[in-house]
């Protein structure tokens, strides 16, 4: 469980699925613990992961690799990444990046959990 400081909730909602919900903007000053919680998250060995992007209001590069470096990881690890609940701004940060070719990206945590 994370602490009172610490931007990023990590909880199960079944077996096998991790959900990953970062609670505030994903930037240089912050990615390095989305990072942690993703790797950490990948140790466990999920058949899922998802990130919750719902309370991201605002992604840098930072979190951007992050982000591939979580969806590499997944890909090596046979458990599929996916991404929910993005704000229009972020998605926006992944469009002009092209990175919305290469990531699963659905509407909510409900829908990647049936995905």
């Amino acid at each position: 469980m994370p602490d009172s400081d610490s931007i990023v909730e990590v909880h199960s909602p079944r077996s096998g699925i991790v959900v990953i919900t970062p609670r505030s903007d994903v930037d240089l000053s912050r990615s390095p613990e989305l990072r942690n919680a993703l790797r950490e998250a990948a140790d466990r060995g999920p058949e899922r992961l998802i990130v919750d992007l719902e309370q991201v209001g605002y992604m840098d590069s930072s979190g951007l690799a992050t982000l591939v470096e979580a969806m590499r990881t997944s890909k090596n690890n046979g458990a599929p990444l996916i991404l929910s609940g993005m704000t229009q701004k972020v998605r926006a940060i992944f469009e002009i990046a092209r990175l919305d070719q290469f990531f699963t990206i659905v509407g909510s945590v409900d829908e990647a959990l049936e995905a």
